[in-house]
């Protein structure tokens, strides 16, 4: 099992998106967790409402703040936002997927980003190998 981190500033749109897909989409190849640097109090709604879209319950997820253990229990971390300061640890493998933020869209509008991710992730899915066993 790949463990994989998902970060950007407020864990509140693209790295929760990016994480209830990777849940789903896993299929028991994934381990995954989510963080922000500077967690908002509550996950978008419309990023709960398309995970539903495809299958994906979301609710009562909350913004967690990013942390240095979170890293540590990483195989990899992938940054949703290019600039984003993050611990760095030997043996975690590090990727930037830059995306817009979808902060004050509706679901029409984050409908291709979601798109875009599950392409993103069923390739990491599907080439990554764990760093630890």
């Amino acid at each position: 099992m790949i463990n994989v981190l998902f970060v950007c500033v407020h864990n509140a749109g693209r790295s929760q998106l990016a994480a209830g897909l990777a849940e789903a989409i896993g299929g028991g190849r994934l381990s995954v967790a989510s963080a922000g640097t500077e967690p908002e109090d509550h996950v978008s709604d419309v990023v709960i409402g398309s995970l539903a879209e495809v299958g994906v319950d979301w609710t009562g997820r909350t913004p967690t703040r990013l942390t240095r253990q979170a890293v540590e229990a990483a195989d990899v971390v992938v940054a949703l936002k290019p600039s984003l300061v993050l611990p760095q640890v030997d043996g975690v493998r590090y990727e930037t997927w830059p995306l817009p933020d979808p902060a004050g869209w509706d679901l029409d509008g984050i409908r291709p980003l979601r798109e875009h991710l599950r392409e993103r992730i069923e390739s990491l899915a599907s080439s990554s190998t764990p760093t630890t066993p």
